[in-house]
């Protein structure tokens, strides 16, 4: 068991080394200016094992997401006993302003700030993190039961997070400081969160 655990954790730390030498490279020379050859000789393994690990190039840059892909299927499953999903999700999201998580677009760290500018602004990137919100999408609609009202209520849910962060980036991108922008993204979420619940009252 304890071997198990030994080389699981060595296969995450060979995804997070291999990713973060790839998002170095995309951001110093550009995302299609850097070949897989490049990055497989940067961390120093050969282009068949990168493959296993990352199937498309893309994946490189979405691994930092991987944590975030089950999040708000996680924190449904893990609601406190009472509280609605609407809530959860709610008081959840509102947590991640307050500790500046990159996820809800409101930070301005240089390094965030430079990887939010390759992913946004790299088609190919753009049309990979899709994926990522599909499988969020499946993932929260299983924590909610599964069937076809779950499917459409998980879609309004990821929709939501996601339009709320891509304004709290678009905002800082634009020049905007954080602390100034926290007391409308507060604003905005707990409005959104409020439609949601207005539109899914079984879940709120």
């Amino acid at each position: 068991m304890g071997e198990m655990g030994l080389r699981e954790r060595k296969k995450q730390r060979m995804y997070q080394a291999v990713s973060e030498t790839a998002i170095g490279l995309f951001l110093e020379k550009g995302f299609d200016a850097v070949s897989v050859a490049e990055i497989a000789a940067a961390a120093e393994i050969s282009k068949p094992t990168l493959f296993r690990y990352f199937p498309a190039k893309e994946d490189l840059v979405l691994y930092r997401f991987a944590d975030h892909e089950d999040e708000a299927a996680r924190v449904v499953a893990g609601r406190a006993e009472g509280e609605s999903v609407i809530g959860a999700l709610r008081a959840h999201f509102l947590d991640g302003l307050r500790r500046r998580d990159p996820v809800t677009g409101l930070n301005d760290h240089p390094a965030v700030h430079a990887f939010y500018r390759l992913l946004y602004g790299t088609p190919s990137l753009v049309a990979r993190l899709y994926g990522y919100l599909e499988r969020s999408e499946v993932a929260l609609a299983e924590a909610l039961g599964g069937g076809l009202d779950a499917r459409l209520a998980a879609g309004q849910i990821v929709a939501v997070r996601r339009i709320l962060a891509e304004e709290n980036w678009r905002r800082i991108a634009a020049g905007e400081e954080v602390d100034e922008v926290y007391g409308d993204a507060v604003a905005t979420a707990e409005r959104a969160f409020e439609q949601l619940g207005r539109g899914l009252p079984g879940l709120a």
